[in-house]
């Protein structure tokens, strides 16, 4: 337990130091935040955004966006960079388990996850003074189903993508896909055909859909269990394929 606390608090200082990382999960969200809420402000729109005015809509999409450029961008980068510098294999060589190796990832994910969605809560309720969350227990337990979705998301893909350029573009392309697709860009209501399509299969649309139903009032919006299911589905399936595709070097 105390080489995963140590582990953890390196990987942090580690983070910090990375802009692209930084950028990607701290300052995109708050930056779309203000662009999104400066052209559509928050006065319901009963064809779009779930019927919802728009701040209430993104507000807790942008949670799910720092999550998803965590698993997209964040992870696959930091563990390719370790594999490329045979930093996976000192830690091997030094009688670390994967375990310590992927919990210090999961704890930091976690860390940033937060860290990020409270920069969106104070800056979005300063600006735009959104609806308050519906219900708060629900809220907290999909926001932790999406940041283990994410993690092993970008577990698998640090898994397979053999370098840091791989990882790097790889991981842009999904991330501006999902972004745009999967419920934190265009409403989808708004995208018919292939882009409908291509949404419904990112996870960002599950993880959305479920923050969102904890978050938004009014009936419609208990506990999206179909979503939650999904999401969990794509967790155990991403962190299978991690753990069987993992290598030290």
């Amino acid at each position: 337990m105390r080489t995963l606390y140590k582990l953890t608090w390196v990987e942090i200082k580690l983070f910090i130091r990375e802009p692209m990382t930084v950028v990607f999960t701290l300052a995109l969200p708050i930056i779309f935040l203000f662009v999104m809420g400066g052209v559509f402000g928050n006065t319901p729109e009963p064809s779009i955004y779930r019927g919802v005015g728009a701040m209430n809509y993104y507000m807790p999409s942008y949670y799910g966006l720092v999550m998803m450029a965590i698993g997209t961008v964040a992870l696959p980068l930091h563990l390719a960079g370790y594999r490329e510098r045979g930093i996976l294999r000192r830690f091997r060589a030094s009688s670390f388990s994967i375990w310590a190796v992927l919990g210090s990832q999961l704890l930091v994910s976690v860390i940033i996850a937060v860290l990020g969605s409270l920069l969106v809560t104070v800056l979005g309720f300063a600006t735009y003074r959104p609806d308050t969350p519906e219900n708060i227990p629900q809220l907290i337990a999909a926001f932790l189903l999406g940041v283990a979705c994410f993690t092993a998301f970008g577990f698998f893909l640090g898994a397979v993508l053999p370098s840091t350029r791989a990882a790097q573009g790889i991981g842009l392309i999904l991330f501006f896909v999902m972004m745009i697709l999967g419920g934190a860009g265009p409403p989808p209501e708004v995208m018919t055909g292939v882009m409908s399509v291509i949404g419904d299969l990112t996870p960002l649309r599950y993880v959305i859909l479920t923050l969102q139903n904890a978050w938004l009032p009014g009936p419609g919006f208990d506990w999206h269990t179909s979503a939650s299911l999904i999401t969990a589905g794509i967790t155990v399936v991403s962190a299978l394929l991690a753990a069987r595709f993992f290598r030290w070097e």
